[in-house]
This record gives C-alpha cells, sequence and structure tokens, in this order.
C-alpha cells in the first residue's frame, strides 16, 4: 500500500417513491458529489454510502425493486463508471443489483477503477434483520468475500451491518485487506457505527473507511450521516456531521502506527508479527478459503 487520500461521501436519497426517475436523479447526485469532492480533496478513492441510489429502504416489492435497478456492470452503474473513468480515480458505490432472476436483488458495493472499469463487487453477507428476504425482507445474502487489488492496495469490501461480525473483516486482512471500505445506511446509533468501525480497523490494523447515509430514504426513514475514516490504530482522523458533504484524510502506512501509547507491546516486535503471519496464511491459505466459504453457506 502507498500513501493516498480517500474521502467518504454522504448524501441523501431524492425524496418520493421510487421510479425510474428517482434512481437517476440519485445517480446523477452521486456524480456531482464525486466531481465536486475530488475537485476539492484530490482524494483517489471516493466511498459513497450503501445503496446510494435508491436509497435504503425502497418502500416497494422486491420485484418492482428488481426492475429499477440493473446488473452489475449496468445502467444503474454507468453513469459513476464514467465518473471515474473521467478523473482516474477509483470510486466504491452501494446499490441494490438485480439478480439472476426477477424478485432476487443483492444489496451490493461497487469497485470502480481508475478506467472505469468495475474492479470488484461483493454483496452483502449479512443482511440486517428488516432487509433480509427471510424476514420478510428484499435483500437475498451475497456468500463471497471480497478484496481487490488497486494500484493504491489491497481494498476489502463489507456493508454496514457486515461491520457488527469481526469474522469478516479478519477473512479480509488474512487475504491481504491494507484497506476496509464500509458504505452504510447505519440507523441504530452514532456510538454503534463509531464503535464497530474503530474496533474493525484496531483488531485486523487496517484503514476503515465508513460513508453513511443522511436524508431521508423513500420510506421515511432519517439516517444520520457521522462518516468517518478510521487509522489501523482505531483513530478516527475524519469525521463528518449529519448533512450532505464529505470528509478526507491522507493514508499514509508509514505513519499508521506512530500514535500508539509509548511502551504499548501493540507495535513492539510488529513486524515479527506481521512476517509470521503472512507465512500461515502461506501455509494454511487453503485452509483458511475453506474456512471462508463455509462462513456464508449457500
Amino acid at each position: 500500500m502507498r500513501a493516498f487520500t480517500t474521502a467518504a461521501i454522504q448524501v441523501a436519497p431524492v425524496p418520493g417513491p421510487l421510479s425510474p426517475e428517482t434512481v437517476r436523479k440519485n445517480l446523477d447526485k452521486c456524480v456531482d458529489f464525486v466531481r465536486r469532492c475530488v475537485d476539492a480533496t484530490g482524494a483517489e478513492l471516493v466511498v459513497l454510502p450503501e445503496t446510494a441510489t435508491t436509497g435504503f429502504t425502497p418502500d416497494c416489492s422486491t420485484e418492482e425493486l428488481w426492475d429499477l435497478v440493473s446488473e452489475v456492470p449496468g445502467p444503474v452503474t454507468e453513469p459513476v463508471q464514467q465518473v471515474a473513468r473521467d478523473l482516474g480515480v477509483h470510486v466504491v458505490l452501494g446499490t441494490y443489483e438485480r439478480g439472476p432472476e426477477r424478485g432476487v436483488v443483492y444489496n451490493a458495493s461497487v469497485l470502480v477503477g481508475r478506467d472505469g472499469e468495475v474492479a470488484g463487487v461483493y454483496r452483502k453477507t449479512h443482511p440486517f434483520c428488516t432487509e433480509h428476504v427471510d424476514g420478510g425482507g428484499w435483500v437475498t445474502p451475497g456468500h463471497d468475500v471480497t478484496v481487490v487489488e488497486t494500484d493504491l492496495g489491497r481494498i476489502g469490501m463489507i456493508i454496514c451491518f457486515d461491520g457488527d461480525y469481526p469474522e469478516l473483516s479478519r477473512i479480509q486482512a488474512v487475504r491481504g485487506a491494507e484497506v476496509i471500505v464500509r458504505p452504510s445506511a447505519l440507523l441504530r446509533s452514532a456510538d454503534v457505527w463509531e464503535l464497530t468501525s474503530r474496533a474493525r480497523a484496531y483488531d485486523n490494523h487496517v484503514f476503515v473507511v465508513g460513508a453513511n447515509a443522511t436524508g431521508t430514504d423513500p420510506a421515511g426513514v432519517l439516517y444520520f450521516g457521522n462518516s468517518h475514516i478510521v487509522t489501523p490504530v482505531g483513530h478516527i482522523v475524519a469525521k463528518a456531521a449529519s448533512h450532505e458533504g464529505w470528509v478526507s484524510a491522507l493514508l499514509d502506512p508509514d505513519t499508521a502506527l506512530a500514535s500508539l501509547t509509548p511502551g504499548s507491546n501493540i507495535g513492539q516486535g510488529f513486524d515479527h508479527l506481521r512476517d509470521r503471519n503472512l507465512e500461515l496464511i502461506r501455509r494454511h491459505r487453503a485452509e483458511l478459503e475453506g474456512e471462508a466459504r463455509t462462513t456464508f453457506p449457500h
């Protein structure tokens, strides 16, 4: 991983019932915010909230939602792919994704590379109880762990409630993730939002970039924002308020551990521990990947 600037953008969904027009307007807003954010901050990695193309609670049937979104890549990602290509930056977009048959909808995080191509897709493995299709919701869970190799570093991908589960982030760290992006539409509390991002960063010595929704979704649910960027030692180095906008920070692996408390045993022998863990990864990769698959059964 090299040093680079990242930004977390928080945008509000367009008010009103979901329609092709509101999805288009949400995409237009995402593109506009990405352009303005990159112009203002020079960010090379920009993270948008969970389900930024629709808002989290769709307030329609799963079949209707399936009709309104698209496959990935597809119309629901094309405007963001174009702005990433225009600006030469990486963009993470949260969107609902059309599954293989009508009524199967995934809650997806899409990493678009500098060339505008989709570099990785992660489908939420831990849908919140209200969104899970088995509980009367609209989301079918995904099954795969996603870590993407980029020219910035290795980027792991989780979505909102996934951050409550240490195992997913741990698997990503074992697979080499240096930054974990967390598009979210978190509702429970700002304390839980901050606690879980800081814990996942500290657990795994990775940066966490959390972009949380703000405003009101199609069902009238309100979101509090508070997007943040967390260092590998759990420090929040950038934090937003509740209105639309962005926060940014320089992620520098060479200084990430510089703020450890003097005498802390976390930093002592860190290189040795890192080397030991890498050796374990090399020796047991097959077993670890097998565990990853069984963690999220079909």
